[in-house]
């Protein structure tokens, strides 16, 4: 028996997933958010919009289909999409933890690209979307880092206050102590004690059971004290440490961002670069489109002329609609 052409095959999948998640044809089908998501987390951007694009923005299993394309359009740094998309995440799902703290997110992102009045008004709603996240959800480490974060360095006029940030870390010691250091961390550079600041910072490495990412953070803030010999040692501990572990390779994409970002070894930050997209631990943190152009431009600067081509077109092909200019 013959089998299908390519396209055929394509044509069926396609009629498959419009009836599964046609309006008023029932809820949308579990299997096609599994595949948007796996697809973001993959940096296949265009793959998971083109999955979630036909769905219905209302009914059954929309809340989760909203929140996947939020996230996506966070990725390609469409701010305004992907606020829009939170915001109806959550009109739909108003007592999830994650669809608020998305939200806060994508509105923070907005908030540092706005005039200083529209500025002022997000920051509030981004407050209150963390704030929101954190009540409903106690325990939700990560909402409890982008609360703490904004305490940290928000103004006082929208809420933001070290005593926040603070109480905030007391929390996370009973639930991630690392972020709960990486927090005092914060607090104290924002209040120019660096030297607490850098302790804060090792012990969290000395808790952490996956140092790589804590081994980045550190990076950071070597190359903000412009403290360069440190900030290598410290690179070199996060590549040294994403070897023993499997589930850190996002932190080789962060550290070879704190290299670009220092102008440094960009031998280096092409390696990290290339073993990240190897590995089998991408995830949308660290999206592999971007990576693919950080890349592009590493090895144009080192002379692989051929090889940037690749890079770009390999860019392109996950995510069309992302414009390299941004990636700064």
């Amino acid at each position: 028996m013959n089998r299908p052409s390519a396209t055929a095959r394509l044509m069926l999948v396609a009629c498959v997933v419009l009836v599964a998640c046609r309006p008023g044809q029932g809820q949308i089908s579990p299997a096609i958010l599994v595949q948007a998501n796996a697809a973001l987390q993959a940096g296949e951007a265009d793959q998971a919009l083109s999955l979630l694009s036909p769905l219905p923005a209302s009914g059954p299993g929309a809340a989760q289909s909203q929140n996947l394309l939020c996230r996506i359009r966070f990725t390609l740094a469409e701010w305004d999409l992907a606020v829009k998309a939170c915001e109806q995440a959550v009109r739909l799902d108003s007592q999830n933890s994650s669809d608020h703290m998305w939200l806060g997110r994508a509105l923070g992102q907005k908030a540092s690209r706005a005039s200083f009045l529209s500025a002022f008004s997000l920051g509030k709603r981004v407050r209150t979307e963390f704030e929101l996240a954190v009540r409903l959800d106690p325990r939700d480490a990560p909402a409890l880092t982008d609360l703490g974060d904004f305490y940290a360095e928000a103004p006082g006029i929208v809420g933001g206050g070290a005593d926040k940030a603070q109480s905030v870390a007391n929390q996370l010691d009973k639930i991630d102590p690392p972020r709960a250091h990486e927090l005092r961390a914060r607090v104290a550079e924002t209040h120019k004690d660096y030297g607490a600041a850098e302790r804060e910072l090792r012990q969290a490495i000395a808790l952490s059971p996956h140092p790589a990412f804590q081994w980045t953070v550190l990076a950071g803030f070597f190359r903000r004290r412009q403290r360069w010999t440190d900030l290598d040692t410290a690179i070199h501990n996060c590549v040294a440490a994403a070897a023993r572990d499997k589930h850190s390779g996002v932190a080789l994409y962060d550290g070879a961002g704190v290299l670009i970002e220092s102008n440094r070894d960009p031998a280096l930050a092409a390696k990290m670069l290339e073993d990240y997209l190897a590995s089998s631990s991408k995830t949308e943190e660290g999206p592999a489109f971007i990576a693919h152009i950080r890349l592009a431009r590493l090895k144009q600067r080192l002379g692989d002329i051929a090889g940037a081509k690749r890079e770009l077109a390999a860019a392109s092909a996950m995510a069309h609609e992302y414009n390299p200019a941004q990636d700064s």
